[in-house]
């Protein structure tokens, strides 16, 4: 069913926490939101890499803001999507792992019955942009649709999530067909009729304030790309080290080209005073193909290797140049920042679990955020990630692990300090027993005001059937 967005009035009590009301004579700025796949934070060179070449994107953050501790609200595509264009939490959807996720049921633990698709009656921040007179497009990735695929895809594709435009790409497959243009020598992944099909949008609205999603397939796998770009990365000393690939720094440098271009055409048609650009990445990398140093673990994880992503935003005359912020945000705080620098109408969703960055980057304000959660209860076969939950308070980071917590009662819980130890290297759950109690706390708090769904003991499973398990 179609759903119907009300607009209504808010109490004052309200309006210092929503300001969704419209203020008259304000120019609404355009959105770009670029979002990178599989990018881990170490493979972009604002952020530390000299192996990788990310120079357009170097360049958004030397002109704007650039975030340290950033996270994807979850380890995997589809729940950390999801919240970008909700502002809830994964948990709160019950939508906690890609769709249409792992369905192998001869695990210790039995998966929730979890959402495995984005609802219709969700409300999303390109219906309320488009209520309020933007044109909306995403181009490239959506995986929030039950299938990727059509027809089975096209009942809850963006079309009817309030976007005017879509072109949806999906990563090149042996079971899908390919198409000329996603050959390896041409364009593997999309990336360059992604950008074109944006670069049009963007022309054909100029006078119109719009929101256009970018969304890239690069770099997840498979890792292709021209050989003459892969053969020059191989060449560099550095090619050989266990944090470097020379197929994905390849596929990284044709990423950051379509970043360059789309800059470009909107500095051309002197758009740029009017026009926030964000760069983001859902998760982090596979440390299956390259490690993610100085962190652990990679996609599928929960450890910052998975979750912690680079995000960079660049608004010229707004936002002061090679600024940096060290405040815990995540792909939750998209949807109320966007509704409050539009200045947008909408339903106050009491349920919206993000905060609005943009105090914090155009004043420097504390958005003061105590805590952020994750909750995984799911196997990933990808990573072989088992169904866990966590929280990061302050410095702070606590992992429960759901298989020790129901059957082993042992190695329940593991805890960090991520000033001191980023690489998650040093369990401090034995050293620091009121920390450890806080965040639990703060944990089952949590979950029970959201009501995350937990897995439970499976009946039926025998060890000799999953070597993984060993």
């Amino acid at each position: 069913m179609k759903k119907i967005i009300v607009f209504v009035f808010i109490s004052i009590s309200l309006l210092v926490s929503c300001r969704y009301l419209s203020e008259k004579g304000k120019q609404q700025p355009n959105i770009v939101l670029i979002i990178a796949d599989d990018l881990g934070l170490p493979q972009v060179g604002c952020y530390g890499s000299s192996y990788y070449q990310t120079p357009n994107i170097d360049k958004l953050a030397e002109n704007g803001v650039k975030f340290t501790n950033a996270y994807s609200a979850a380890a995997v595509c589809s729940p950390t999507r999801a919240s970008i264009f909700t502002g809830k939490y994964p948990a709160r959807l019950h939508l906690t792992d890609f769709i249409s996720g792992n369905k192998d049921t001869t695990y210790p633990l039995i998966q929730p019955d979890w959402q495995k698709v984005l609802p219709l009656e969700e409300l999303t921040i390109a219906e309320v942009l488009k209520q309020n007179g933007y044109k909306t497009a995403i181009f490239g990735k959506w995986h929030l649709s039950k299938s990727k695929t059509p027809p089975e895809s096209l009942e809850y594709n963006p079309d009817k999530q309030g976007f005017n435009e879509s072109f949806i790409t999906y990563k090149p497959a042996t079971n899908l067909p390919i198409g000329d243009w996603q050959k390896p020598e041409i364009d593997g992944h999309s990336v360059d009729t992604i950008t074109n099909r944006a670069i049009d949008f963007i022309i054909r609205n100029e006078n119109t304030p719009f929101f256009l999603v970018i969304s890239h397939n690069s770099i997840h796998d498979p890792l292709m790309e021209k050989k003459a770009s892969i053969a020059k990365f191989k060449e560099l000393e550095s090619s050989e080290k266990k944090e470097n690939n020379p197929i994905i720094a390849a596929m990284i440098k044709r990423l950051d080209k379509s970043v360059g271009k789309v800059f470009s055409i909107i500095e051309e048609m002197d758009l740029l005073d009017n026009t926030i650009i964000i760069f983001y990445s859902d998760n982090g990398a596979r440390d299956t193909y390259a490690l993610q140093t100085p962190f652990r673990k990679g996609k599928g994880w929960l450890y910052e290797g998975g979750i912690r992503v680079p995000m960079i935003v660049h608004w010229k005359g707004k936002i002061s140049p090679n600024t940096e912020i060290e405040q815990m945000v995540s792909s939750i705080d998209f949807f109320p920042s966007f509704i409050d620098v539009t200045s947008s109408k909408s339903i106050c969703d009491s349920t919206i679990d993000g905060i609005n960055l943009f105090p914090a980057m155009i004043s420097n304000e504390q958005i003061g955020r105590q805590s952020l959660y994750w909750n995984y209860p799911h196997y990933h076969k990808g990573s072989w990630m088992k169904p866990a939950c966590a929280v990061r308070s302050g410095d702070f980071k606590l992992i429960e692990w759901y298989e020790q917590k129901l059957i082993d009662k042992k190695g329940v819980y593991e805890l960090y300090n991520l000033k001191d130890d980023p690489g998650e290297e040093n369990n401090l759950a034995e050293l620091m027993p009121e920390k450890l109690n806080e965040l639990i706390g703060h944990l089952n708090k949590w979950k029970k005001d959201i009501n995350a769904q937990e897995p439970s003991i499976n009946p039926n499973y025998t060890a000799k059937t999953k070597k993984e398990d060993n």
